[in-house]
């Protein structure tokens, strides 16, 4: 038996635990990327903007907690779609958007949890492609999401100017 569960997330209830998660990663994001914001602001502003691409695309949230009911870590995800130049079948795609656990839920495959629970999703809206990103330096989460049976589709390259 597992001492964690996922559930529905459920707006605005969750906004609060969504809110700290993007902060969360925010945090854990930049010691790889230092463009990430870490001000006090961040969570509650993303998680307005990402509620409403949930909304808007099909999308869900999905809530870990641990056996006393609290918030370890999440997954929202909504559907996207590719440039016209994709195959017709592949051209609408489910992509996580966002996926975090606290530092002690780490390791314990409550992610790869996560990532199977936007996938049944995805498979019930009849998609054939599912999508996630992850920071080039995040080489860990990266291991993670090869092992998911991810693999490396487009690679995005900066400059700072």
């Amino acid at each position: 038996m597992s001492d964690y569960r996922i559930r529905d997330g459920k707006l605005p209830e969750d906004a609060e635990i969504g809110s700290s998660f993007i902060f969360g990663l925010q945090q854990f994001e930049r010691a790889m990327e230092d463009d990430r914001r870490v001000d006090a602001t961040v969570g509650a502003e993303f998680f307005d903007v990402l509620a409403q691409r949930v909304a808007e695309k099909q999308g869900r949230i999905f809530i870990a907690e641990d056996a006393s009911g609290a918030a370890i870590g999440w997954a929202a995800c909504f559907v996207e779609e590719n440039e016209i130049y994709v195959e017709p079948d592949l051209r609408r795609f489910g992509y996580i958007s966002e996926l975090y656990l606290v530092e002690h839920a780490r390791g314990r495959g409550i992610g790869k949890a996560l990532i199977a629970k936007c996938e049944t999703y995805f498979r019930t809206l009849g998609l054939k492609l599912m999508m996630i990103g992850v920071l080039s330096r995040n080489t860990s989460a990266r291991r993670s999401y090869v092992a998911a049976g991810f693999r490396p589709y487009s690679e995005m390259l900066q400059k700072l100017l």
